[in-house]
Formats: structure tokens, sequence, C-alpha cells
């Protein structure tokens, strides 16, 4: 797999997570694997309709047989085409791409996850790879936050996280239904409950822009430093490689310095945020 020519990858199975969204599992020729790291994105594209980056939905832990996950949100012309397809049909796929999240640095530290929305799908491999290798961690814990019931990804693992004992998994949504009996709050809600070692913890975001800035400050007043918080950036990325700019803030480029920003380093970016 080269970074400019796809490699076909063939749609093995497909499971609807919500209205807007499906999880979809593709599979490369026999010998090939993406050898990705948690929090990078490959190219999609479909023939004769285009190409779009999609974040990597599962943990190199767990993409034995050439085998991984996108979770795609139908928005446009290649994720509605990707929405029509059956198992069987094959996409063009280019990557991985970016920079992912420290995982060697978060062995043997308290990591927390904060997730908003769709922001949960490409932390997902992170928190499948720290399960995988649960006794080389410290404390896991996971905040997840969603608009409302309905919205929530994932719903049978986040069951399975919350009933574990050795994470510490909690759920909330801005806005409840009549089925809902889970805590109603914003994410940044949760930050009440917690008790951390800052100087051992690691923070992890990703969700919609708006949640950044207000998550940041619950970690920074829970005393964990600037330069132990990361974040995952979203821009309309074209081409991957740091070509068509499509993707620039300021000086950065995210598909290539990115989309895992210590935020330390982005902090002072004006578009950033």
């Amino acid at each position: 797999m080269t970074i400019y020519q796809p490699e076909m990858a063939r749609l093995v199975q497909v499971e609807t997570m919500t209205d807007w969204e499906k999880l979809f599992t593709f599979e490369l020729p026999p010998g090939r694997s993406l050898r990705h790291r948690p929090g990078q994105f490959v190219m999609v594209s479909v023939l004769g309709v285009g190409e779009a980056a999609i974040s990597i939905t599962s943990s190199p832990t767990r993409s034995g047989g050439g085998r991984f996950d996108l979770c795609v949100r139908r928005v446009g012309n290649v994720t509605k085409a990707l929405h029509r397809m059956e198992p069987g049909n094959y996409i063009g796929v280019r990557g991985p791409y970016g920079r992912g999240y420290p995982i060697d640095m978060m062995r043997r530290q308290d990591v927390l996850i904060v997730a908003g929305g769709l922001g949960l799908a490409p932390l997902r491999p992170l928190i499948q790879e720290i399960l995988d290798e649960r006794d080389r961690f410290g404390r896991l814990i996971i905040l997840v936050g969603a608009r409302d019931p309905s919205a929530l990804l994932f719903r049978k693992e986040l069951g399975e996280w919350v009933a574990r004992d050795d994470v510490e998994c909690k759920v909330t949504v801005d806005r409840a239904d009549g089925s809902w009996l889970g805590r109603v709050g914003l994410v940044t809600s949760l930050f009440s409950e917690l008790e951390l070692n800052p100087m051992r913890t690691i923070g992890v975001i990703c969700g919609p822009p708006v949640m950044y800035r207000y998550v940041v400050q619950e970690m920074e007043a829970k005393g964990i430093p600037e330069t132990r918080i990361y974040v995952s950036l979203e821009r309309h990325m074209k081409c991957g490689v740091g070509k068509c700019g499509h993707c620039q803030i300021e000086h950065l480029y995210c598909c290539q310095e990115g989309p895992v920003f210590p935020y330390a380093e982005i902090k002072d970016v004006e578009e950033a945020l």
C-alpha cells in the first residue's frame, strides 16, 4: 500500500449504530494489514463517487486477518455511497496517515478519556488497545457524552465497559427521553465525581469543537498539566499527505502533524480550538 495508490478492501459486515452512523468492517487482501496506531485515519475512495478521510475505529490489537472498522456518519456524497454498500462490495483505501495517540507513553499511567458524540469512534481503538493490554496501564477512566440517548454509539460496548471492575466508565446525555434512566447533563458535569492523581494522569479528548475548551478547563482544574492533555482535531482533508492544504490550521497540516495534538502544542493556535 502506497501513500498515493489505494488498495482494495472488501466489506464484510455492516452494523447500524444510529439513524446517521453505521459501523463497517472491511478486509484487506490476504497477508496485508493497516499497521496503524490508535488515532490515525485512512483515505477511503468509492469508485465513481470520490474520496474522504475517515478515522480508523478499531485497534491494531484487534485487526487480525487484515480487518479494520470504520464508523461513518452519513453527511456527504462519499459517506452516503458507503451507507448504501452491502457485504461483498469494495472500497479503495490509502493510509494510514497522521499522528496517533502516544500509546507507549501512556503505559504505566492513568488514562482519562473524554468522548463527545461521534468523537467516541476515533477513541475506540485507544480504549480497545488499553483493554487488550490492561495490566500495562493504570486506571482507565472513560467519560462519554451525547446529545440524547439516540445518538449514543457502541451501546453494547459501553455497557460492557460500565460493568467492568477495572474500568471507570460514566455516560451522560444532554437531553433524556422516556427510556433513559442514566445521567443527564453535559459531559463536563462528570468531572465533579473524579479524584485523580494529576501527575500520573494523561487526558485525551475527542468530540465536537465546542466541548474542547471546557473539557480542557476541567482537566486543568484537576491539576493535569497541559503537556499531558491530548486532543484530536478533525479538519476537511482531501489528500491526506499535506499537498492540497485543505486541512491547514495556520502553520500546521492536520493530516501530517495531527490529527492528534498535545494541547500545549496548539493552545495558542487561534483556528485550532
